[in-house]
C-alpha cells in the first residue's frame, strides 16, 4: 500500500486526524486501521500536541469495517478487530475530539463512540446496522451508545438500523454541539485550544481518572459483548457479510 490513507496535520497544539479512504466511505481495512493506531500513539507521544481531532474524508466519517476486507478474511484487520482491548486503538494520555463530518456507520459509530466527546457538522448522521448485515459488534457498541443514547434509544438503533440525525444526536446527548460544515474543524480546533489553556497534567491525569471510573463500571459489559462476539464468530454463517434480499 503506497498512498497514506490517513493525513495528521497539527494546528497550533492539536493534532488532526483525517480518514482518507473516501472512495469506499472510509471504511476501515487493515491498512487503514493500522495507520490510525499508530497515527493516535505517535500523537498521544508529540509533547508538541495537547488534544486530538479525529474526522474523516468528505463527504462521509466512517462506514465501519470494510465488509470486502471482512470476506478476503483480511488477517491483520481480523486480528486488530477481535482485539482484547475492546477499542479501535490504544487508549491515549490526551482528549481525542471526534469531529463528525458526515455518516457515522456501524464500526464508524464505534470509532465515534471512542472519542471523548463529539462535535456533528449539520450534515452528520449515526447509525448501527450491524444485525442488518449479520456481524456483532466487539469495540464496545452495547456498552457505548446506550450511555451515550439511553439504553431505548440504543436497542431502537440497533434493531432498525434507524440513523439519528445531528439534532436528533446532540438532543439524545451523543454530540456537545452541531456546527455548520464549514465551522466543524473550526470548532473542533477551539475546543483544542481551550484544553491547551488548562494545567496539562491536571488535565490529563483527570481525563484519567474519568476513564478509570469509566471502565470500572462497564469492564462487565465489554466482557459480555466480546463473548457474544466471539461465539458469533466460531460459527459459520454463509451469508454473514450480505443484507438480507428483498422480498419480492
Amino acid at each position: 500500500m503506497s498512498r497514506k490513507l490517513l493525513r495528521r496535520e497539527t494546528h497550533d497544539r492539536t493534532a488532526i486526524l483525517t480518514l482518507d479512504r473516501p472512495d469506499s466511505r472510509n471504511a476501515l481495512n487493515g491498512f487503514l486501521l493500522q495507520e490510525l493506531i499508530v497515527a493516535m500513539a505517535a500523537a498521544d507521544q508529540d509533547d508538541a500536541v495537547d488534544a486530538i481531532v479525529l474526522t474523516g474524508a468528505d463527504p462521509v466519517f466512517c462506514a465501519g469495517i470494510d465488509l470486502k476486507a471482512i470476506a478476503a478474511q483480511d488477517p491483520y484487520l481480523m486480528r486488530l478487530v477481535g482485539a482484547a482491548s475492546h477499542a479501535p486503538w490504544p487508549a491515549t494520555t490526551k482528549p481525542v475530539i471526534g469531529a463528525i463530518n458526515g455518516s457515522a456507520i456501524t464500526g464508524g459509530l464505534e470509532v465515534a463512540l471512542h472519542c471523548d466527546f463529539l462535535i456533528a457538522s449539520e450534515r452528520a448522521t449515526f447509525a448501527d446496522t450491524h444485525a442488518r448485515v449479520g456481524v456483532l459488534p466487539c469495540w464496545g457498541m452495547t456498552v457505548l451508545l446506550p450511555a451515550a443514547v439511553g439504553r431505548r434509544t440504543a436497542i431502537r438503533m440497533s434493531m432498525t438500523g434507524e440513523p439519528l440525525d445531528a439534532e436528533t444526536a446532540h438532543a439524545a446527548g451523543l454530540v456537545t454541539e452541531v456546527v455548520e460544515h464549514v465551522d466543524l474543524i473550526p470548532a473542533a480546533l477551539s475546543v483544542g485550544a481551550q484544553i491547551s489553556r488548562s494545567h496539562t497534567l491536571a488535565a490529563r491525569t483527570l481525563l484519567a481518572s474519568y476513564r478509570r471510573a469509566d471502565r470500572a463500571i462497564r469492564d462487565s459489559g465489554y466482557d459480555v459483548e466480546s463473548h457474544t462476539a466471539q461465539n458469533w464468530n466460531t460459527v459459520t454463517h454463509a451469508d454473514a457479510t450480505r443484507p438480507p434480499s428483498t422480498p419480492g
